[in-house]
């Protein structure tokens, strides 16, 4: 699932007139702090099968 520029500003665009100038930054910021929670949850439990493996 590749996103081009294109759609990248049609999602951009539409998220704008939804949500307004004002909610985009918070709505940023929550994209964001979810990622990081996804990824460390996803290097946990990469570790722990690194462990398993070690058994």
């Amino acid at each position: 699932m590749n996103l081009g520029f294109g759609e990248i500003a049609i999602i951009l665009i539409v998220a704008l007139l939804l949500f307004g100038p004002s909610k985009l930054p918070q709505l940023g910021k929550a994209a964001g702090q979810t990622l990081h929670e996804f990824k460390r949850g996803m290097k946990g439990v990469m570790e722990d099968e690194e462990e398993k493996k070690l058994k």
